[in-house]
């Protein structure tokens, strides 16, 4: 199926800030509320360093996906590309690999949202209203989505200027705070320390793939798509320096056992301002759930238009022009993901799962230059490519490296079964060629 018809029903409405916005919020998560304490326990002091190093790491492959979906803008992003290159098979793996990494992302972020949302509530209330408050977040956004790409974009939007206020905040006054001395390190960082490090700051750098699942509604992609990647990556990196220096400023060797870092920070300034910090933190995990909604039920729309999933799942509605039944399936999923996962548990599998379809995006997006394929006007046509790509593949390999030998096991496990499921869909569909057949 070509990209005209796999996108045909839908409406090119996001802009060049609409998606910056969306690329922004999806990567800038919960994660930022929590992971500087983690990293400070890893390496101490030389926290930022590891944030430079993975905005290296996943600069490289914002490069390389901006490069791919420059020349081939089609719904499910990175997904649609690769397959272009890549054939079937891998296609499928990876697209598969990229929505089960959403879903089990954003069945944790709600979850930790309603952590902290009955956590004002008794006890034995909590139980009732975790539930309630899961079901209701995603539920709200899913009915917003539905409604089409122009209000899902909108509230993205919004959420994205609210949840930084917050963080522009903690960085201003927390700037006046910071005690010199709170920067000399106690102990050198042993290699388990810094392994361990990178994969917390490569989590929080993750998420892009998601906002470019909407790939099919982006106005003029060619020139759209990098300009919104640029920007957004640029700001989150120097964003998360200054929340990790401002941090350890503060708090010093304190903030390695802090399970609020930010909030115990503006503590020592103020009560208000630590009440502040807790309330961003579950409004970007409200933010998070909406561009995640906005972007990957566009992963099920483009599989189902493929024929890889039932074709009830590439329906359009009629007057919002947005794929609501893969919207309504995908956050039930989410939902159910949530009732019954932390997310300590989710977003682990889900950080390892997406290596892979970065290590296959920056690959694809070599060989779619090699070969001259734009369809969509001028590509990027990024002079270092080669450079970005294997920076990008070598450091995705690496964070794999890094896993416990356990999780590897079960990335492996995963791969293996999205093979096997995609043999026997194409050995029971008639018309569709033989995986194995040339």
């Amino acid at each position: 199926m070509s990209e005209q018809q796999r996108d045909s029903g839908l409406v090119r409405a996001v802009g060049t800030w609409g998606l910056t916005a969306s690329i922004i919020n999806i990567v800038v998560g919960a994660g930022i509320f929590a992971v500087p304490a983690a990293l400070a326990g890893s390496i101490g002091p030389y926290a930022p360093l590891a944030f430079v190093v993975c905005a290296i790491a996943i600069g490289s492959v914002a490069i390389c996906f901006a490069e791919g979906g420059s020349r081939i803008p089609t719904s499910g992003g990175a997904y649609g590309y690769i397959e272009v290159v890549f054939g079937a098979l891998v296609g499928y793996v990876t697209g598969t690999l990229l929505w089960f990494s959403d879903a089990l992302a954003c069945g944790g972020v709600a979850a930790a949202l309603a952590d902290v949302a009955v956590s004002v509530l008794p006890p034995q209330a909590r139980a009732p209203a975790h539930a309630a408050v899961i079901i209701g977040a995603i539920g709200t956004i899913a009915w917003v989505n539905i409604g089409g790409v122009s209000r899902g974009t909108r509230l993205v939007n919004a959420a994205t200027l609210l949840k930084l206020v917050p963080l522009a905040v903690f960085v201003i006054a927390g700037a006046a705070a910071i005690h010199s001395a709170n920067y000399l390190p106690t102990a050198q960082p042993g290699t388990g320390g810094l392994g361990r490090a990178l994969i917390l700051a490569l989590f929080a750098f993750t998420g892009m793939e998601v906002a470019l699942a909407a790939s099919g509604e982006i106005a003029q992609p060619a020139r759209t798509i990098p300009r919104a990647l640029a920007m957004a990556m640029l700001f989150v990196m120097i964003l998360y320096v200054a929340v990790q220096v401002v941090a350890q400023g503060i708090l010093g060797s304190s903030l390695a056992t802090s399970t609020v870092p930010l909030a115990d920070a503006m503590a020592r300034i103020s009560p208000a301002l630590r009440a502040l910090m807790l309330a961003g933190a579950a409004l970007s995990m409200f933010g998070w759930i909406g561009s995640d909604l906005l972007g990957s039920p566009r992963i099920l729309f483009a599989f189902a238009r493929d024929g890889r999933l039932p074709r009830v799942l590439g329906r359009v509605h009629p007057g919002s022009h947005a794929p609501q039944i893969a919207i309504v399936v995908y956050a039930t999923l989410a939902i159910a993901l949530s009732l019954t996962g932390t997310f300590a548990e989710l977003a682990v599998l889900s950080t390892l799962t997406v290596a892979p379809l970065y290590i296959a995006g920056c690959a694809a997006a070599w060989r779619l230059a090699r070969s001259g394929v734009a369809l969509a006007g001028a590509p990027l046509n990024f002079r270092w490519l080669r450079a970005a790509m294997l920076i990008g593949i070598c450091s995705m390999v690496g964070l794999i490296a890094l896993a416990s030998r356990k999780e590897i096991f079960g990335l492996a496990a995963v791969l293996a079964a999205t093979v096997a499921v995609y043999w026997l869909s194409a050995r029971g569909q008639p018309g569709r060629p033989d995986p194995e057949s040339p």
